[in-house]
């Protein structure tokens, strides 16, 4: 079984995601996930080009990383300037990582056109290069920038490139496809022709701009490729980079190859983890670690599915951490509603199944979505078995609006609720709008009963119209996305009155919170 190694550049490449900036302790955080994860290269950054590069390789040390390779990024020296001159190379030969990653032109167009400067000069800066930092004691992996354009500009100068940084001393040879329009058919005639010309370790760094990059990955491994460079989801300048979470277990599960100690069922964690630090919440359709990779909706499909996993999923969803998803709707069976019980631990009779069917369906009708609101199909359930009784009731509310001159309409909600001892609490509390309004006061009088709910915030919140030919009489749907600082979960509600909407998702957000935290306590 050949051995592929794999190569992060979440902290590089995928920095360079718009609306991204990592901070040190973030690289810090995310190198040490990398690390207990198995990665085998994590690039950290460019020493020199910023601070907080600077300040991570100076505190390199405190990371203790065990079996990734903290890899440094930089450039060939300046034209004009010799190698042994150059600020940046200087920076990479003084830096704690033992593995450097620079990157050349090997397009002639780039040469002549970006540079402009000669194809010869060009050889000679890769390979003077290459060379300064071999004998500084690096280990260097060359980044043949725009290699496929090249390849098909001008092949037999592409190949010069290759053997330049091969004469210089450097120990992979990676080629990238830097402004992701490549086929895979391009990808592996090009490679194939590197693999069988050098007597180096040759790479593939692929970009996303035609939707390949995965591809392209996984044919250049098949052409005799053994290092794949890419980010965690994807994430990277433009449309993103070769993502990892795909293309790991395409390697390892599908495709057999060795990619070392990794723990593939720590995955998902991983892609949530990147994706928080990011502050970019990861597609939720993405491959394998997508909150949707595993979620089954039709009924047809889900029946199946109770019979053999296999009928609906490539793989099963725990060997890359994630978990199956049974989503209920109108589109629903009772196959679908036995399968959403079980997950959820609750009883699935079957006379109770088809009666639960039924009022799911009538809820959809009217506007209701469980396959995005899970909890409130849960209380639903509950409700309908007995197995809860409701915490609070929502006595009584009202809702104040004035004009406040320069601050525009001020909101006041004033809320009456009981708990299921009788005691009541009236309160009122002001927000930006009703909604804030009415969510302030219940929370505010709720908490003197369930003091679980402080530490409860709204995530997100979601409008729909769901009639928009109805105008301002036309029926919403609100869903509300809540945590606990552990879990999250949905709750949606529906009317003409999207105060009376919030109102019933809200009071829904809050029994679950409560019943989750009763239940855990005994």
């Amino acid at each position: 079984m050949d051995r592929v190694f794999i190569y992060d550049t979440t902290l590089r490449d995928g920095a360079q995601t718009e609306g991204v900036s990592f901070s040190t302790e973030d690289k810090m955080e995310i190198l040490r996930k990398l690390d207990a994860f198995g990665i085998d290269f994590a690039e950290g950054g460019w020493p020199s080009s910023n601070p907080k590069d600077d300040e991570l390789f100076e505190r390199a040390s405190e990371l203790g990383m065990k079996r990734t390779e903290l890899t440094a990024f930089g450039s060939t020296c300046k034209s004009g300037v010799p190698a042994d001159k150059d600020p940046g190379l200087a920076a990479l030969a003084d830096c704690a990582s033992k593995y450097v990653c620079i990157f050349g032109k090997a397009w002639d167009f780039h040469v002549t056109d970006a540079l402009k400067i000669s194809l010869q000069d060009n050889l000679k800066i890769v390979e003077d290069s290459v060379r300064f930092l071999r004998d500084k004691g690096k280990k260097v992996i060359f980044d043949c920038e725009h290699f496929f354009d090249g390849h098909k500009s001008n092949g037999p100068y592409a190949m010069e490139v290759v053997k330049a940084a091969v004469n210089g001393g450097a120990e992979w040879i990676v080629l990238c496809d830097t402004n992701g329009g490549s086929l895979p058919k391009e990808v592996v005639a090009a490679t194939k022709e590197v693999v069988g010309s050098v007597n180096v370790g040759v790479g593939i760094h692929c970009h996303n701009d035609s939707d390949l990059a995965v591809a392209c990955s996984l044919a250049a491994v098949e052409s005799g490729a053994r290092m794949v460079q890419g980010t965690i989801n994807g994430i990277g300048e433009r449309c993103g980079n070769a993502n990892l979470c795909s293309i790991m277990p395409d390697l390892a599960i599908k495709m057999g190859y060795d990619i070392g100690p990794m723990d593939l069922t720590k995955l998902t964690a991983l892609s949530g983890f990147v994706g928080e630090t990011a502050n970019i919440s990861p597609h939720p359709g993405l491959p394998y670690v997508g909150e949707r990779a595993f979620a089954h909706k039709g009924g047809m499909h889900v029946s199946a599915l109770s019979r053999d996993t296999r009928t609906y999923e490539h793989v099963s969803p725990e060997s890359v951490g994630n978990k199956r998803r049974i989503l209920i709707s109108d589109m629903a069976g009772r196959a679908s509603v036995s399968a959403k019980l079980r997950e959820l631990g609750i009883s699935d009779e079957t006379d109770d199944n088809k009666e639960i069917l039924e009022r799911i369906k009538d809820l959809e009708a009217e506007g209701y979505q469980f396959d995005g609101a899970e909890a409130s199909f849960e209380m639903l359930v509950k409700r309908f078995k007995g197995d809860i009784s409701r915490p609070f009731d929502v006595v009584g509310f009202r809702m104040y609006m004035d004009e406040a001159g320069e601050r525009g309409m001020i909101s006041e909600a004033s809320v009456k609720v009981a708990d299921r001892f009788g005691n009541v609490e009236h309160t009122a509390c002001d927000g930006d709008g009703p909604v804030n309004a009415l969510d302030g006061a219940l929370r505010k009088a709720l908490s003197h009963f369930y003091p679980i709910l402080n530490s409860v915030r709204l995530t997100d919140y979601k409008v729909r119209v769901l009639d928009e030919k109805a105008a301002t009489a036309a029926r919403v749907r609100v869903l509300i996305r809540s945590t606990d600082g552990k879990d999250s979960w949905t709750t949606v509600g529906v009317s003409t009155n999207v105060v009376e909407a919030s109102l019933i998702a809200l009071v829904d957000s809050m029994e679950y919170a409560i019943l989750k935290h009763e239940s855990s306590e005994r």
